[in-house]
């Protein structure tokens, strides 16, 4: 993480200390992206991505990033070329993920000191994506992609790599990842999907929370 400016270095750090939980919030609009961080950021999550593939995403990424850029590290998901990563960039965002690992695309993050986690399913996509200079590594799809699966990986990747399993991630599954190895999630549909009520999205992020901190508690969330 040393290629970025001090205060994203900071920034990404303390999001993935305190809880490393991605939200990831696909498809959603720029009238309500506001409302939805707020409930996020004060359930406590740092990562806040918008995927490009939402209505109007640099438009969303730009309002989160100029109202809360201070208090996470917003950026995009879903980013499939160099030119969107400059996009990106353009309007505020700090973070980029992927659902794939396109070096071109890596390095673009890189060269623009932004975070990047793409998403790999095996060990060379990941490694080439280090070498790259990615920040972590989105495990993707975590439904193909066990936490025994995940345990053989954490034996060859040193504990101080970010792997975020990403997919289908329910709060339930998280004590058998994280003593996998898991490092955090990448959290979608089962956090925000549009026309869920604010009310259920703050319920939900709170859930999510809790169960992180119980799954890393000496009892195993046990």
């Amino acid at each position: 993480m040393e290629h970025h400016p001090p205060e994203l270095n900071r920034s990404l750090k303390e999001a993935l200390s305190a809880l490393p939980l991605i939200a990831v919030l696909r498809w959603i609009t720029p009238q309500e992206v506001e409302d939805v961080t707020a409930i996020l950021i004060e359930a406590g999550f740092g990562l806040i991505e918008v995927p490009l593939n939402s209505p109007d995403p640099f438009n969303s990424i730009e309002r989160i990033a100029h109202r809360f850029g201070s208090q996470a590290v917003v950026g995009a998901g879903t980013v499939m070329t160099p030119a969107d990563v400059a996009r990106v960039r353009d309007v505020g965002g700090r973070l980029i993920v992927m659902p794939h690992a396109d070096i071109a695309v890596v390095k673009a993050a890189h060269e623009h000191k932004l975070a990047s986690f793409p998403g790999v399913s095996t060990p060379t996509e990941g490694f080439a994506a280090l070498q790259a200079g990615a920040d972590g590594l989105k495990v993707f799809p975590a439904e193909a992609i066990s936490p025994a699966v995940l345990k053989a990986w954490r034996a060859v990747f040193s504990n101080d790599i970010p792997l975020l399993p990403t997919g289908g991630i329910a709060p339930e599954a998280f004590p058998a990842w994280v003593a996998a190895g898991a490092s955090g999630f990448g959290i979608g549909g089962n956090l925000y999907q549009p026309g869920r009520s604010l009310a259920e999205i703050k319920e939900r992020a709170k859930g999510f929370a809790d169960a992180w901190r119980a799954a890393i508690s000496p009892s195993g969330g046990r």
